[in-house]
Order: C-alpha cells, then sequence, then structure tokens
C-alpha cells in the first residue's frame, strides 16, 4: 500500500506523522509493536533505511523505544497519547491560522468563519439520518 509523498517535507518526516497519528487516534495502543523495518518499507513503498530513520526519530522524540531483538514498540505510557493529540492539533491549528492571516483574516473573521463552517457540517451531519 505505498502513498504519495509531499515534496515539501521529508519522507522520514511524513512516515513519523503517520505514525503519530495512528497512535493519537487509538489505532496502534502504547506497548504495541510497530511493523519490522522490511515490512514498513513494503508497505510504505519507501527505502527500508528511511523507515529506519522514522523509527530513530521517534525514539528520540520518546514515543517508540526499541527493544533489541523484538522490534520497536509504541511507548508503554498512556499519557503519550493525549501528548500527540494535543501536539498535533497544535500543529494544525497554526497552519490553519498561518495560512488564513496571510490571505488577510482577522482573528475573529477566522473565528466566525470557522463556527459558521462547523454548524454547517454538523447540520450536514446530522441530516444523513
Amino acid at each position: 500500500m505505498s502513498k504519495k509523498y509531499e515534496a515539501t517535507k521529508p519522507i522520514y518526516l511524513q512516515i513519523v506523522d503517520q505514525v503519530c497519528g495512528q497512535i493519537a487516534r487509538g489505532e496502534i495502543r502504547p506497548g504495541e509493536k510497530l511493523p519490522s523495518v522490511r515490512e514498513m518499507a513494503i508497505q510504505s513503498g519507501v527505502n527500508p533505511n528511511t523507515i529506519q530513520r522514522s523509527y530513530t526519530e521517534m525514539e528520540r522524540m520518546g514515543i517508540v523505544e526499541a527493544k533489541r531483538g523484538q522490534g520497536s514498540f509504541v511507548i508503554e505510557d498512556e499519557e503519550i497519547v493525549g501528548r500527540l493529540q494535543q501536539s498535533m492539533q497544535k500543529e494544525i491549528i497554526e497552519q490553519f491560522v498561518g495560512n488564513m492571516k496571510d490571505l488577510g483574516f482577522s482573528s475573529s473573521q477566522i473565528i466566525s468563519g470557522l463556527e459558521s463552517y462547523l454548524k454547517e457540517r454538523d447540520h450536514h451531519d446530522n441530516s444523513l439520518f
């Protein structure tokens, strides 16, 4: 299941983002083993060295630990999911607000637009049932 990667960000960091997203969503639980470097390379359609770099980066971040001879595991710390969610939320909000500010929107216009969007989306989601 190879995927297209953005040219603007190193692939190994995009893989880190993907795994962190899976952890934040609960798809990968604390203490769970990650696929081997070779398996992940095949799934991702990238070089095993890229995967190794991703795993090393996640170790540096304190998200993953390597167990000699067993593989890489998500740290067994339930708080990690909360920290990851908060960190990812902040990053997305910073990017969104930065983009909106670049387009000339004020803070109140951004908030108003977001509220309108969410109301519309909630209405649309509720009308499907």
